[in-house]
């Protein structure tokens, strides 16, 4: 994508319908950066399986996966919260996010963050929102603490990339 080139971003729930674009999505966002839990490999989930996922989630009160397209077609970032059934978690969201590499830059994160902020605050439910970030992506460390999320901790040898251990870092944005 030119930088003046006009494009329709749009976000929204994600729906059984996009499994295979998801499936798709995790395989190349994982070739693209080691700051993802995984690899070229993606998800490794079978689209059936990705399917009758999205479908549990589909109404779920503390969980959910936005998907952003541009031009109403192509899937360029996921977001997504995670959170237990089990009453005394059920407020704490992990959040996921991912965008296509030749889309960093663009602000992409930036709303997909709003837009998981915002369904957060919704809810009524989730009161903590929380994520590990690899501790070298800086971009992804300074997109958070610009929405206002907080280190927590350090966790030493949290990931495994290429061989060599790699810091996580703890972050969170509390709801309230």
């Amino acid at each position: 994508m030119r930088k003046r080139e006009k494009v329709e971003l749009m976000i929204r729930e994600a729906i059984p319908a996009d499994a295979k674009d998801i499936l798709a999505f995790s395989r190349k966002t994982g070739a693209e950066t080691p700051f993802l839990a995984y690899g070229p490999e993606g998800l490794e989930l079978s689209e059936a399986f990705e399917e009758m996922y999205l479908e549990d989630l589909m109404g779920n009160r503390n969980n959910v996966m936005l998907i952003a397209t541009i031009n109403n077609k192509e899937l360029i970032g996921l977001a997504s919260v995670g959170a237990s059934d089990k009453p005394k978690l059920e407020h704490i969201g992990e959040v996921g996010i991912t965008v296509e590499k030749e889309y960093w830059g663009f602000g992409i994160g930036t709303v997909l963050m709003e837009e998981i902020e915002t369904w957060a605050i919704e809810t009524g439910i989730i009161r903590r929102l929380e994520l590990t970030v690899h501790g070298g992506n800086e971009r992804a460390i300074h997109l958070y603490e610009k929405m206002g999320y907080q280190k927590e901790a350090v966790m030493p040898r949290a990931m495994k990339v290429n061989d060599a251990f790699v810091d996580g870092v703890l972050m969170s944005l509390m709801i309230d």
